[in-house]
């Protein structure tokens, strides 16, 4: 499946704020944002005026670029969003958190989303006492998700584990450190998805266009 290999720290600068794709490095003073808070390119610090197309337009990209995701993919997540009972930019915006490799990183098991894609890719992810190894897998209340014995010890699970704590806390989420599992205790909560912000609303406008 293609995926971007570029460089992460020029869509934060794109977006205009940390979208936390570098792990422990976008809390340090070495964030490109930080340093460098303007677009990347020549014409970066030019003072540019969007258009209500490019507001929504820019919302859509950082929204696909904080879960990883190629457009492809992520107008399926919408189409299938707008098909469900309620608020359509929240259901979609549950439907991206409930990813497996989202919770994976939400659960402190990964530095980054892209780490939790290749932890779960690498079948070190356990899924109800079954091995999963499909990323955008979603999950559903009452999944126990854990780190497969074998692997608790691996490095890059256990340098996101010791930095955990910075992280907001989520309360649809229970994690047991000690046994590096989780369950998922319900739907995703909007008011604790705020870092980054997000205006699932510019989203729902830009494909209702």
């Amino acid at each position: 499946m293609a995926r971007y290999i570029g460089p992460v720290c020029k869509l934060c600068r794109r977006e205009g704020g940390k979208l936390y794709l570098k792990g422990e490095r976008c809390y340090s003073e070495k964030c490109a944002v930080t340093r460098r808070p303007y677009p990347p390119g020549q014409h970066g610090q030019a003072r540019i005026k969007l258009s209500e197309y490019g507001l929504r337009l820019r919302e859509k990209q950082k929204v696909r670029r904080i879960y990883g995701i190629l457009e492809r993919q992520f107008s399926s997540y919408f189409a299938r969003a707008a098909r469900m009972k309620g608020s359509t930019g929240e259901n979609m915006l549950s439907l991206l958190e409930r990813r497996l490799d989202n919770v994976v990183y939400r659960m402190g098991f990964a530095a980054t989303r892209a780490e939790g894609r290749q932890i779960v890719k690498h079948n070190h992810i356990h899924v109800n006492g079954r091995r999963v190894n499909i990323p955008s897998f979603v999950v559903k209340a009452g999944d126990k998700v854990e780190v497969r014995e074998a692997s608790r010890q691996v490095k890059l699970v256990q340098d996101a584990l010791a930095a955990f704590e910075r992280r907001p806390q989520l309360s649809w989420l229970e994690v047991d450190k000690a046994n590096v599992a989780g369950t998922v205790k319900g739907l995703p909560l909007r008011e604790e998805l705020n870092e980054p912000a997000i205006k699932e609303q510019y989203v729902v406008e830009y494909y209702s266009r």
